[in-house]
């Protein structure tokens, strides 16, 4: 097979859960020893560093892997899910691994995990632990894909856990309340190793700290202790003063990267503290430049500057209580949103976040999750959000775009999947961009 046939075979025979949800879930962790076994416990080979949480978990990987690679480390990066490319998910200094490598790991281990009928993130996780022993990386920052407590990357011995946040999301698996959700999530921490907690309350602390007394580690909750004084916003950049670092000029922005940067500072220091050698230039460029050194898309990200036309891959109600203020604090003639979500999604308690003044192209994304465009249409009309329904995100996409003034702001987002689609296609959508 060559690497897109040796792709849809993963596809087609461990389904995604981007896809399909709950029918791609596998519980509890057999799977995942299983393949760890067969692989010689490959994790045990370099350090790791272990991010969890329901919003800001991706961006906080993705700036300490950056972070990381300036201080010289070579370093191993596990994220999901992918926007345009499979490899995208498993990095070395981010690189993506290679087709080859893909193509020969499900050559030369197929007759061993089929039987398993492993899930396409017990694969996909059995693979990026392999490679990353494979390219005798240092450390490796391993990002959670669900949960945490049964999630196949829980079987990492981290030098640090992070959890950044706790908000409403994948209640069917995770539970129905916050301490629920926060109970799963601390099942990331191990025992006599510092965590992180980045933002809490009332009802999540006690968990972290039942959890972290259990476990005899020490915890630091970052939104006690601001690490930087103010957030200034220059036109290319935000600009964090009064930090440990100095001034940090930021690449990623929006109103949530704010609690993101204050999480990343505290880590970054419990890192100094055991043993990582980071000094203030590493966290400089390492913030300067997260999207250069690890390939990090779509968290607000700008494909045009006239129309401004912007995408972001926040989709749930934790996300868009950030990303609501600040779609509606950008200067503009008009606001247009292109907007899809998935069905088993919040969507209700995210379209009464979304502003009434905007015109709207409802679209649903290519996965069989896509709430349909007419159904999501629907669904707002009752918000007072008016609109027209797109059934791709391409004609969503290139609708607003024709009808845009070059002063109008043109949101694109509600799920990862929709951003996904607009990066794919976006040189077809606007050859001149």
């Amino acid at each position: 097979m060559n690497y897109q046939e040796t792709i849809t075979y993963l596809y087609n025979s461990a389904p995604l859960f981007q896809n399909i949800g709950q029918g791609a879930y596998k519980e509890g962790l057999s799977n995942t020893y299983a393949l760890d076994e067969h692989f010689g416990h490959p994790h045990r080979r370099y350090r790791t560093i272990h991010v969890a949480g329901t919003n800001g978990k991706g961006s906080c990987s993705h700036t300490m892997a950056a972070v990381l690679q300036e201080a010289g480390y070579k370093v191993g990066l596990y994220t999901s899910p992918h926007l345009v490319d499979f490899r995208e998910r498993i990095r070395v200094n981010g690189t993506p691994i290679g087709e080859q490598f893909v193509i020969d790991f499900v050559a030369r281990h197929r007759a061993f995990f089929e039987p398993l009928h492993p899930s396409f993130f017990e694969l996909t996780t059995a693979m990026a632990f392999h490679y990353f022993a494979e390219q005798e990386v240092d450390v490796a920052v391993i990002e959670v894909g669900l949960g945490g407590r049964l999630d196949c990357t829980n079987i990492i011995s981290p030098d640090l856990t992070v959890i950044t946040n706790i908000s409403f999301d994948h209640i069917g698996f995770l539970g129905d309340t916050l301490a629920k959700i926060a109970h799963e999530k601390a099942g990331i921490i191990k025992p006599h190793t510092p965590i992180i907690i980045g933002e809490h309350n009332e009802e999540t602390r006690p968990v972290f700290e039942a959890e972290a007394a259990t476990k005899e580690a020490s915890i630091t909750f970052a939104q006690d202790t601001p690490l930087y004084i103010k957030k200034e916003s220059q036109a290319d950049y935000d600009y964090y003063h009064g930090t440990p670092y100095g001034v940090l000029r930021a690449e990623l922005r929006g109103y949530c990267q704010e609690k993101n940067v204050n999480t990343l500072l505290h880590a970054i220091g419990t890192l100094q503290r055991i043993g990582y050698t980071i000094g203030e230039e590493a966290v400089r460029e390492g913030f300067a430049h997260v999207c250069r050194l690890t390939g990090l898309m779509g968290r607000w990200q700008q494909l045009s500057s006239s129309p401004h036309l912007v995408c972001d891959t926040g989709h749930n109600i934790g996300g868009f209580q950030y990303l609501v203020p600040q779609i509606t604090a950008q200067p503009c003639r008009k606001l247009r949103i292109v907007f899809g979500m998935v069905n088993d999604k919040d969507i209700n308690a995210v379209l009464a976040l979304l502003p009434k003044h905007a015109t709207y192209y409802f679209t649903q994304a290519s996965v069989a999750r896509a709430l349909p465009c007419h159904e999501l249409q629907a669904l707002a009309a009752k918000h007072d959000l008016n609109g027209t329904a797109y059934p791709t995100v391409a004609e969503a996409i290139r609708t607003a775009l024709g009808e845009a003034d070059k002063e109008d702001f043109i949101y694109v987002g509600g799920s990862s999947f929709v951003v996904a689609d607009l990066l794919t296609d976006w040189k077809q959508i606007h050859p001149e961009a």
